[in-house]
């Protein structure tokens, strides 16, 4: 059974806890990341309204998504569905946060979290403004066990994101992290995101490489397509141990873990 399919099976679980009959709040979420958080939290009957992307390939919660409204984040979107609270990370524009103000709905702001500290905060947010406290923290300790089995699997070997663009992330960033709760160095030492040197990763490349990503975009669709060069292939043939999908690194969510038990396991 995949994580996401457990998790589904986890949630529907808790749908028997006690107090589960108290639907809760009316909920939309804004933008691809905000809808995980809200199809993961909030019972299905209480969700008016997602966006677009959270059918994707790249959703995590994808399969729990179908059926679901599919929304624009605009204010006739927001009139239509007349949600009691709404969650968001980037998604909506400057007239719809005015609407939400003037009309007293409650906001969850999710923060880019760069650590799992910040993960925990997002689902505790969410949580809260959906009276759903139980959910959130077995959303958590689920997280957190997944990175209790991971704990120093790597041995400090050094490892280097690498995307279908030729970028890779050093500290600052959630896969930072995630190489971190694995047992991981990482190999990229400037900050954020960046371009890879092509020669970097030939003359010394890095003992491990994660790729990110690779199973939303065509493979050498660009000049960092595995199959594009020779040299490049090499070390990717060579040297991956995990190939992270774009459900699990495209949004900072609690299924980071995830990436992280399959660095993990790659280790061992």
């Amino acid at each position: 059974m995949s994580a996401a399919k457990a998790l589904l099976a986890l949630l529907a679980a808790m749908a028997f806890a006690p107090g589960a009959a108290l639907a809760g709040p009316r909920v939309m979420s804004l933008d691809s990341c905000a809808d995980q958080y809200v199809l993961a939290l909030a019972p299905r009957e209480t969700i008016v309204g997602l966006s677009h992307r959270a059918v994707s390939r790249d959703s995590y919660m994808r399969d729990r998504a179908a059926g679901l409204p599919l929304r624009r984040a605009t204010f006739e979107s927001l009139v239509a569905a007349r949600p009691e609270v709404v969650v968001r990370l980037w998604g909506g524009d400057a007239r719809l946060s005015k609407a939400l103000e003037k009309k007293n709905i409650t906001t969850v702001a999710l923060d880019d979290a760069a650590d799992f500290d910040g993960l925990r905060a997002n689902v505790r947010k969410v949580a809260v403004a959906l009276d759903r406290k139980p959910q959130g923290e077995a959303l958590i300790a689920r997280m957190d066990a997944q990175l209790a089995r991971s704990t120093g699997a790597g041995q400090g070997r050094a490892a280097l994101y690498l995307t279908p663009g030729g970028f890779t992330a050093g500290s600052g960033t959630l896969i930072d992290a995630m190489f971190k709760a694995a047992g991981y160095s990482n190999a990229t030492k400037d900050p954020y995101f960046a371009p890879v040197s092509l020669e970097r990763m030939v003359m010394q490349p890095p003992a491990a490489v994660v790729l990110g990503l690779f199973d939303v975009v065509r493979a050498g669709a660009d000049r960092w397509g595995p199959g594009r060069h020779a040299a490049l292939q090499k070390v990717v043939q060579t040297r991956t141990v995990a190939s992270l999908p774009g459900a699990v690194v495209g949004c900072a969510g609690w299924f980071a873990a995830d990436g992280v038990e399959a660095m993990a396991r790659a280790a061992r």
